[in-house]
């Protein structure tokens, strides 16, 4: 319900982060804001303290197409959802321990009274401590940052939107057994300010863009259902990136795509190759790697909740992950990944580094009080707190898989095989707290015989260990090929966070994998 209240905060957030054209320093006010937190921290002793003031914006706009129960008319089912929340979180170190507190009330006396609580709370958990907090060192910065696009998402009419994903929705039904389609467009914005005891002062906007249309095929006769889902590769941008999304296009595609797969046959069971698109391949990096060489899981910081990693930190620097081709990074700077920002929450300039080198695992995801624990002087950059009124901690930046040589192509991969499979898309996977023993499902399969690729098969999943799968990478597509998919709500932390992450790579080789007859 609008109160006056809320109306007043909501004017508020629209004038504390308005972008004057050019501009690269953050607005006045919010620098106003933030100083009286920083103040407040000092005076009362505090060795550290940071401020975010933050607004986030989440649009959903779907559309279903279904039969009416015993009629042959079709439903259509819209639906939009437009939500958003304004407030700060201040953070402090005092007497050598973290304290946190937030509020929706952004003005100067309650960032004052939160501030004290702040202290309060840290000099409460100094009694449990077992050592003082440690911090990396980072330079100060003074910015102002945004994602690049060319048009506002928010602005655009909801009009605009429902025609298109309705255009959509009704060419992925234009089949007699597709009984039910939809499509659906989701638009997030973050609005973000930091300042901190050290000197930073920064800015940021964040948009991402998503999308999916799917359609379900069913046969009735043999009581068989089949989903096909096209879900083009979330990204930070605008509404321009819309467009080319193709979703009628595609619609039409997966329409073709689904009524073969519900005719298709059951994979063989048994050792075979699997050629893995970026679509699909993109997952199994984010559960293998992305997680596993997350730092607070190998310290056993995570282990109630999303559990450990079996690169535990004696294996840093050691051990041979995968093959001598497979080269991965952590990387908060590529193009339109969903991780991709100017600063994480620590005030650190987003960073590029070595997660796996040549097969061998290199480089922990890091945070500034994580840093000293691997012998690092420097933090990786990867701080983020999904709410103003979230603690930020270490979360997972863009993990991509380097591609392989220019000249390589997807025929290349698919000449090598004799016997295996080609998958597309994600589907149900699952794989154990140490991020080591998994299986994964896919959204579409095709078998490859003798270097070509044949007709559509069904029931696929593939079973390995992280280490076992990744050796037997023979081969990766050239840069031309390479894509990023990614989750925008990757789970983490009590109590529990979100956030986004992108995972880019080229189609890949695997050679012998156990695949598995599954529904």
């Amino acid at each position: 319900m609008l109160t006056r209240r809320s109306l007043l905060q909501s004017a508020l957030a629209t004038r504390l982060f308005a972008v004057p054209a050019g501009s690269r320093t953050p607005n006045p006010e919010l620098e106003n804001l933030g100083a009286v937190a920083l103040r407040e921290a000092k005076k009362l002793k505090a060795t550290y303290c940071d401020i975010r003031i933050t607004r986030y914006r989440r649009q959903f706009i779907t559309v279903r197409l279904n039969p009416e129960r015993g009629t042959s008319k079709i439903l259509e089912v819209p639906n939009v959802s437009d939500t958003g929340s304004f407030g700060f979180g201040v953070r402090v170190i005092a007497d050598g321990a973290w304290g946190f507190a937030a509020s929706p009330l952004v003005h100067k006396d309650e960032i004052a009274r939160i501030t004290r609580e702040a202290v309060g709370v840290a000099k409460a958990n100094a009694s449990l401590k077992s050592k003082p907090v440690q911090l990396a060192p980072v330079a100060k910065y003074r910015d102002r940052w945004q994602t690049p696009h060319e048009r506002d998402p928010f602005a655009v009419p909801i009009e605009e939107k429902l025609e298109l994903i309705r255009a959509a929705a009704a060419e992925a039904k234009k089949e007699r057994q597709v009984f039910a389609s939809g499509c659906q467009l989701s638009f997030r914005s973050e609005d973000k300010y930091l300042a901190t005891s050290e000197g930073s002062s920064i800015q940021q906007l964040n948009l991402q863009t998503y999308a999916e249309v799917n359609a379900t095929a069913v046969d009735v006769g043999r009581a068989l259902s089949k989903t096909r889902r096209y879900q083009p590769p979330q990204v930070t941008a605008g509404y321009e990136y819309v467009p080319v999304m193709n979703l009628v296009e595609n619609a039409r595609r997966i329409r073709e795509e689904v009524v073969e797969h519900l005719k298709a046959p059951a994979v063989t069971p048994g050792k075979k190759d699997l050629v893995l698109l970026p679509s699909h391949l993109w997952l199994t990096i984010h559960e293998s790697i992305g997680h596993s060489t997350e730092l607070d899981r190998a310290l056993g910081y995570e282990a109630n909740y999303a559990g450990t990693s079996f690169l535990t930190p004696e294996k840093l620097g050691k051990e041979r992950v995968g093959a001598e081709l497979m080269n991965i990074w952590g990387d908060r700077t590529n193009e339109r990944g969903l991780a991709t920002t100017g600063y994480d929450d620590d005030g650190v300039k987003a960073t590029k580094f070595p997660i796996i080198e040549k097969g061998v695992f290199r480089h922990y995801q890091t945070i500034r009080d994580q840093a000293h624990v691997v012998g690092e002087t420097e933090s990786r950059g990867c701080s983020y707190a999904d709410d103003w009124g979230s603690v930020p901690f270490q979360r997972m930046p863009n993990v991509w898989l380097e591609p392989g040589p220019r000249t390589a192509t997807l025929d290349d991969l698919l000449a090598g095989v004799d016997d295996g499979i080609l998958i597309d898309g994600n589907g149900s996977f699952s794989i154990d707290q140490q991020r080591y023993n998994f299986q994964f499902g896919g959204d579409a399969f095709w078998s490859v015989k003798n270097g070509k690729k044949q007709g559509m098969i069904s029931q696929v999943a593939y079973q390995s260990r992280t280490t076992d799968f990744w050796r037997n990478c023979q081969a990766i597509a050239g840069p031309s090929y390479w894509q990023q998919w990614g989750a925008a709500n990757d789970g983490k932390g009590e109590p529990p966070q979100i956030n986004s992450v992108s995972h880019g790579c080229s189609p890949a080789l695997f050679q012998q994998v156990n695949v598995i007859v599954t529904d």
